[in-house]
């Protein structure tokens, strides 16, 4: 049974040094198949987020503790989204529940998330939240949610 509360908030800049500390997880960088980023590169990437209005961020929070984040974005006229979860909430329906109240306030569809074709938890928490496998390659899988979900 899950008990634990999951909530979304504003990303607010304390919670850069949590999110660096959760992009710096070997095995997470691993599952994501996207490399650590040095603290200079991370703090820009993130001071131009947060700089940026077209971009939703969200700090996804689990009992009152700072679990992660999930972001959407344009990319190339499509709108992409991605999460990025610490291990310890790995498992637990957080990711999913997260991601669920995030995509009930976006109102663009499609949606678009790229998964490595290795990271099975990832594709199942997008399937969860209404996302269909599109294609795939040798190393990534494209899932989309369509209108109506």
């Amino acid at each position: 049974m899950l008990t634990s509360d999951v909530r979304l908030r504003d990303v607010v800049e304390e919670d850069l040094a949590i999110f660096f500390g959760q992009q710096w997880d070997p095995e997470a960088n691993r599952m994501a198949a996207f490399p650590a980023r040095e603290r200079i590169a991370f703090m820009a990437q993130w001071t131009m987020i947060l700089a940026d209005d077209t971009i939703a961020k969200q700090t996804i929070l689990c009992d009152q503790q700072v679990a992660g984040n999930i972001v959407s974005w344009d990319e190339a006229g499509a709108r992409e989204v991605g999460y990025w979860l610490g291990r310890n909430y790995w498992g637990k329906g957080v990711a999913t529940r997260a991601l669920s109240a995030f995509l009930e306030h976006m109102q663009t569809r499609p949606v678009y998330a790229h998964v490595a074709k290795h990271n099975i938890a990832s594709m199942r928490v997008l399937q969860k939240c209404g996302f269909a496998i599109t294609s795939e390659d040798s190393d990534e899988v494209l899932l989309v949610l369509q209108a109506g979900f």
